[in-house]
């Protein structure tokens, strides 16, 4: 039977178990929304920026574990998926992403709303395709989804042409994937294993340093039996956090530039320094001729690519997190000679643990650990800064609790709309959205997404008045020249100002009246006795967002801190600004 290739296109999301479609329509795109008009086999969502509608996809993926899936129109709707889909790329999401295109005689043109966004996209996702006959395009459609979570995950870009859309072509949708040079590594060189498992037995000092790898591949019970069962200390990068229970007296915490100090510690004095599911990058090594210099290292990562291309590893395992972590349990004994390691790094722990100051004002330590107590287990979103810095510090994973956060591109405006996805994909767990003011702001147009699709999202605002984390750096290490990191600042403010007061203009916006321009309720929260009740209100709406917005000092820091390019020894772990 012959049917449009629209028609291929929603019978092909149904084949592959779509549940919710994050879509936004647009010319190009316009006969694919007239197939779906009517259909209830998934979700649409329409939400209101398509940066916001890639970032609420991945959110879902990360989520649920799915593929993400959104639709938009050609030209400035697909280059609005840009962001998202670099985001998606650097943590390893699941996205397939459908982008309208001009007929394909009119391609290369320069048609109206025509972008080459193939080529714009070709090296910030896994596979980029244009569609360009009617009858490859189930294959096409089969091995985007493939190609997407299969392997190290990572969003696919298929451009689908208008004429493509309208033609008629088979109405089969393959059932099978057979890619010429794609082969997914599968299994575990038990050769190089075994050789790491000696490693272990005979280490003094082993650690596990923990990536976002172990998280994707839904390893966290085992990889926790693993822990219990060799009595090894974990680490974990912020990607990584939630790999195993954060109350765990094994876990000794977050490791990196604002990583706690028995963390940071442990790797510079390990001998054998089991890395699973991380690329090393910059923000967890510091100084690379520093890093872990004292130890051997073992490496496993699903991606061959990542293996020794920032750190030079010993014993290279190219697997999957999952398989690699029950394999190893089956051969591993303890390690022969750990002594006091162990007990050293969780007296560290103990002695220097990661708090702020408690004397003064609510602190953003006052508010992560109010949503620890009010939120046994939730799935928590953030944005980019300080903001994030904290959360990963403060909050406790442990359930089904889960951490989802833009770490490898550090994108500003991801947290509501991730947020959104989450709950979508996960609508019987509690959602958190933990933002900056300044990142809240990127795509606080998500409100009326939210709104629209009844979800009750709880969102913290961390209002500093400040693009923080740069506004830190500005204070630390540029003489306190605050240039354009003050969210307050007026033209008829004059000069440059690095010394905020009363005198300031008041902020913009009101985000409780723009909450309420929204028709939900706004919570402004300016000392510690008021932030369990405004969380434990917001826990009682069931129907739509509550936006919190908490007040911190202005010139709140995060501590402890790495410099970037210095040695994980070298933290700054306090410091006050001259003056106050």
């Amino acid at each position: 039977m012959k049917i449009k290739g629209t028609q291929l296109f929603v019978k092909a999301l149904i084949e592959e178990g779509v549940d919710t479609l994050f879509a936004y329509p647009g010319g190009m795109a316009i006969d694919l929304f007239d197939a779906l008009y009517g259909e209830t086999s998934f979700r649409v969502v329409l939400p209101r920026h398509e940066q916001g509608l890639v970032h609420a996809a991945d959110g879902y993926a990360r989520a649920t574990g799915k593929t993400g899936v959104c639709l938009v129109t050609s030209g400035p709707g697909a280059t609005n998926l840009v962001t998202g889909i670099a985001t998606a790329n650097y943590d390893s999401v699941p996205l397939v992403c459908f982008t309208g295109q001009v007929p394909t005689h009119l391609i290369g043109n320069d048609a109206f709303q025509e972008v080459d966004i193939v080529g714009i996209c070709r090296s910030i996702c896994k596979y980029a395709v244009t569609v360009r006959r009617r009858e490859d395009l189930g294959r096409i459609i089969k091995e985007a989804f493939y190609i997407a979570r299969t392997g190290k995950p990572g969003p696919v870009l298929v451009d689908f042409p208008k004429d493509i859309q309208q033609a008629l072509g088979s109405d089969e949708y393959p059932q099978e994937v057979s890619i010429r040079g794609y082969k997914p590594s599968t299994g575990v060189h038990m050769g190089q294993l075994k050789k790491a498992v000696g490693m272990l037995e005979n280490a003094k000092r082993p650690l596990f340093l923990l990536g976002g790898g172990v998280n994707i591949a839904g390893a966290n019970e085992a990889m926790t039996r693993l822990a219990e069962q060799l009595q090894v200390p974990v680490v974990t990068t912020i990607m990584g956090k939630g790999a195993i229970p954060t109350d765990h007296p094994l876990f000794i915490g977050n490791m990196g530039m604002h990583g706690n100090v028995a963390s940071n510690t442990a790797v510079s004095e390990c001998d054998l320094l089991v890395s699973i599911g991380t690329r090393f990058n910059d923000r967890i090594t510091g100084k690379i001729s520093e890093f872990a210099k004292n130890a051997k290292i073992v490496h496993i990562d699903i991606d061959a690519a990542s293996i020794s291309r920032n750190i030079v590893v010993d014993v290279p395992i190219v697997a999957d997190a999952k398989e690699a972590i029950e394999k190893m349990a089956e051969i591993a004994v303890a390690p022969k000679h750990m002594g006091d390691w162990l007990e050293r790094l969780q007296k560290c722990r103990a002695e220097k643990p990661v708090a702020m100051d408690g004397s003064g004002a609510m602190s953003p330590q006052d508010i992560i650990l109010a949503v620890n107590e009010c939120f046994q287990e939730a799935i928590v979103t953030t944005d980019v800064g300080q903001n994030q810095m904290w959360t990963a510090q403060f909050l406790q994973l442990k359930g089904k609790s889960k951490l989802i956060t833009s770490g490898g591109l550090g994108t500003m405006g991801y947290g509501l709309p991730a947020a959104i996805g989450a709950k979508l994909g996960r609508p019987e767990m509690p959602v958190v959205c933990i933002s900056g003011d300044g990142g809240f702001q990127m795509n606080e147009q998500e409100l009326a997404t939210a709104v629209c699709e009844e979800l009750p999202v709880v969102i913290c605002i961390l209002n500093n008045s400040y693009l923080g984390n740069v506004r830190q750096w500005q204070e630390m290490f540029y003489g306190g020249k605050y240039s354009c990191t003050c969210l307050r600042k007026r033209r008829s403010c004059g000069a440059w100002c690095s010394n905020p007061n009363a005198e300031c203009p008041p902020y913009l916006p009101d985000f409780v009246k723009l909450a309420e321009s929204y028709g939900i309720e706004g919570i402004r929260v300016t000392a510690r006795e008021q932030i369990r009740p405004a969380l434990e209100r917001a826990r009682q709406t069931t129907d739509r967002p509550t936006l919190i917005e908490f007040i911190i000092e202005r010139e709140t820091n995060i501590l402890p801190m790495v410099p970037g390019g210095n040695a994980l020894s070298d933290m700054v772990t306090e410091y006050k600004k001259e003056g106050k």
